[in-house]
């Protein structure tokens, strides 16, 4: 009889010293939730619910569950052989398995003393408060159904000195509508020139950068060289075109990525004066409504120790055959001075499904930059090195993207068509955006006296 009471004690102790460990929300789970996922899943922002109260979290247990379990959350879809980032959003074994144990117990909230301090944020800001919002002029109406070509808005900045941009965040006005803003600079004083040729016997000063041939836009297509006037489509009332002489990338907003923070001491330059132009492309969704998309920077306090710049590395010339469950598209181009990656982008529309980058060396080595096994259309990443990547004169970057055209492929918009570049998403595009820094040249040798 003492024996079975011993027994009993101990199975109780010991159920009671299980239920002492279960995690907790206020204890456990909160500081996870705080550092991985309520930048996106806060109010106002583009996560669908909350998670920064357990009253927020609570009904979403057995979803966040699925969601951690199977790696979908939080969205991360580089192969963590190749390259450490910056912005990688993957939590640890150990945050999951947290996770995963709470819910399992029946997410309790347990004591709120002792929840973290709540995050701080600016409110509709990923990037804190900026130092200035620049927004569109207009309400653009854009209609209840069809297709809207790609649209562009100047905004003056009226900046009479040099500005270099710390950070960015592109905040759509109507994320409904809104599929993707590209805002680059551009000089409102001065026209358009012709390319000009080098002086008889001055030798043509080399590009940064030489891209493989055949791998243009095509004529008519946004950037792509323009059709002739007889065969370009007659602009409508609410068309806003392309002005002449954009320049400079300085930000964007992709479905799943609106902001950058750059590392300390590189920006980007913004040049006093220079306007903004935003590139729209907006999407129908059976109710009329307007957008007025906005832009906020955040400027370095000095000038940096390095001037950052975007390259697009792009093949406009792709084909992808109807019912192809696995095309190819490849792209290249060679460096022609030394030069320091610091983030990759990819971006195809919805048959895209992998890509893989590879550095190939003057010497013939050749070195994987970035794989990204499971594209995901929804979350569109610039990966951002930990450690950027220095690449030597002579070093070709080689882009591949595969496709699925297939009917296996859910988000097809019709597996029975081929498939060229195009702007809107049921046609395609095989396009990086690559930011790079341009290395000094070394300094000429001193002669030995």
């Amino acid at each position: 009889m003492k024996t079975t009471m011993f027994t009993v004690v101990i199975a109780v102790a010991g159920a009671a010293s299980a239920y002492a460990a279960a995690p907790t929300f206020s204890k456990d789970v909160a500081p996870i939730l705080y550092k991985n996922c309520t930048n996106c899943h806060r109010p106002g922002e583009i996560a669908p619910m909350s998670l920064l109260t357990y009253a927020d979290a609570r009904p979403w247990a057995r979803s966040i569950a699925t969601r951690v379990g199977n790696n979908t959350m939080p969205p991360w879809h580089a192969d963590p052989s190749h390259g450490e980032f910056l912005n990688d959003r993957r939590m640890s074994a150990g945050e999951k398995d947290t996770i995963l144990a709470w819910i399992r117990e029946g997410a309790p909230e347990g004591d709120p003393k002792d929840l973290p301090p709540l995050p701080k944020y600016a409110e509709g800001w990923m990037i804190g408060r900026p130092d200035v919002v620049l927004a569109m002029q207009e309400d653009y109406p854009i209609p209840a159904s069809g297709t809207v070509a790609y649209q562009y808005f100047e905004v003056p900045t009226n900046f009479t000195e040099d500005k270099w941009i710390q950070a960015f965040d592109v905040r759509p006005g109507n994320r409904s509508v809104v599929h993707h803003v590209i805002v680059y600079a551009r000089n409102p004083n001065e026209p358009e020139r012709p390319r000009e040729e080098p002086a008889a016997g001055k030798p043509r000063q080399t590009p940064p950068f030489t891209f493989a041939e055949g791998m243009e836009i095509p004529a008519g297509q946004t950037g792509g060289k323009e059709l002739p006037p007889d065969q370009r489509k007659p602009l409508g009332p609410n068309d806003r075109p392309q002005p002449k002489g954009i320049a400079a990338l300085v930000g964007g907003y992709v479905p799943g990525n609106s902001s950058r923070v750059y590392t300390p001491g590189t920006a980007t330059r913004l040049p006093a004066g220079w306007s903004l132009v935003f590139q729209i492309h907006y999407t129908t969704t059976g109710k009329a409504t307007t957008d007025r998309t906005a832009i906020g920077l955040t400027f370095a306090k000095e000038k940096p120790k390095t001037e950052l710049h975007s390259v697009v590395l792009a093949n406009g010339s792709l084909h992808i055959p109807a019912g192809e469950a696995n095309a190819r598209v490849d792209a290249e181009m060679t460096i022609n001075r030394d030069i320091t990656v610091w983030s990759i982008l990819p971006h195809t529309h919805v048959r895209g499904k992998r890509w893989s980058y590879d550095a190939i060396y003057p010497d013939g080595r050749t070195e994987t930059l970035l794989a990204v096994p499971n594209y995901d259309f929804e979350w569109q990443t610039d990966y951002v090195y930990r450690q950027p990547i220095k690449l030597p004169t002579g070093t070709k970057i080689h882009a591949t993207a595969w496709y699925d055209n297939s009917p296996a492929n859910k988000s097809n918009p019709d597996p029975t068509k081929d498939v060229w570049w195009g702007d809107q998403t049921w046609e395609e595009m095989m396009f990086t955006g690559i930011t790079v820094s341009i290395d000094p040249a070394p300094a000429p040798a001193t002669p030995v006296q």
